[in-house]
């Protein structure tokens, strides 16, 4: 069983796909939980929903950095009030990304720190976007991680040996997306072979970055398993194994998600 830990099942809903389908064909390939994430409050309403409809799938509750600007929240109170479902077993995603320039700084800064705040606060799994921002990504986690601890994966990472390490240095799990199939990724792969095996997450970030051989193509999660076998390659274990320390890594994080469901609305 393989879980993708982060996908965007409302983009692929809105882009004209059907998410029965989709659901069906991941859990023909062993894709058996999914979590869809929220990079709006303002769609979360539609996120939670497409949860409710399937067991085995969760949410989050968050603000995109490209979106801390229009929508990006001062205080986890707002945060809080919407973890109570036991669909919503992560906080995020947010975090910063200086490449688009979609956000100040300053606001995807004060947005992470309360997603932060809400992390501490409920014990679900911080999950951060981070892009051209490592030093202030790093500075930010050590900073905040002093005042508290709380539990996180760097999503879809793509960075290089500091990020790793400073995640690593407070507790926070690595995810990997298709990037780390493609060719031109061999630093990426360096920087994975030195991350410990119970540190690791496989993801799909669909519809987006599809892995090869599905590259070009729309993501969907049942892509996950491509990615799941370069993981594997890079780590030397079979498949299977591999399968079964990500999804093992995936409980202890998103324990909320192991522990808890809900019934799919009629």
């Amino acid at each position: 069983m393989l879980v993708d830990s982060h996908c965007h099942l409302d983009y692929l809903e809105h882009d004209g796909a059907a998410l029965d389908d989709i659901v069906a064909r991941a859990h023909a390939n062993g894709v058996e939980r999914l979590v869809t994430i929220c990079t709006k409050l303002s769609e979360f309403d539609r996120v939670l929903g497409i949860a409710r409809r399937y067991p085995g799938i969760y949410c989050s509750v968050g603000v995109h950095p490209h979106e801390a600007g229009q929508e990006g929240v001062e205080h986890a109170d707002r945060l809080l009030a919407l973890t109570d479902d036991p669909k919503v077993v992560g906080i995020g995603e947010t975090g910063l990304d200086y490449y688009y320039e979609n956000s100040p700084r300053k606001a995807q800064q004060v947005s992470f720190r309360a997603h932060i705040a809400a992390a501490r606060e409920s014990g679900l799994p911080l999950i951060v976007h981070a892009r051209d921002a490592d030093d202030d990504t790093i500075a930010i986690l050590r900073e905040e991680h002093k005042a508290g601890a709380f539990p996180g994966v760097i999503h879809c990472f793509t960075a290089g040996p500091a990020l790793a390490e400073a995640a690593l240095d407070i507790g926070f799990y690595i995810s990997l997306a298709g990037i780390v199939t493609f060719k031109k990724a061999e630093n990426l792969r360096e920087t994975v072979r030195n991350v410990p095996i119970d540190s690791l997450l496989v993801e799909t970030d669909s519809p987006f970055l599809a892995p090869i051989p599905k590259r070009g193509k729309r993501n969907e999660p049942s892509y996950v398993v491509h990615t799941a076998e370069k993981l594997a390659e890079i780590k030397d274990m079979t498949p299977e194994d591999l399968a079964r320390r990500t999804t093992e890594n995936f409980d202890c994080l998103f324990s909320k998600a192991s522990t808890r469901e809900a019934s799919p609305s009629a």
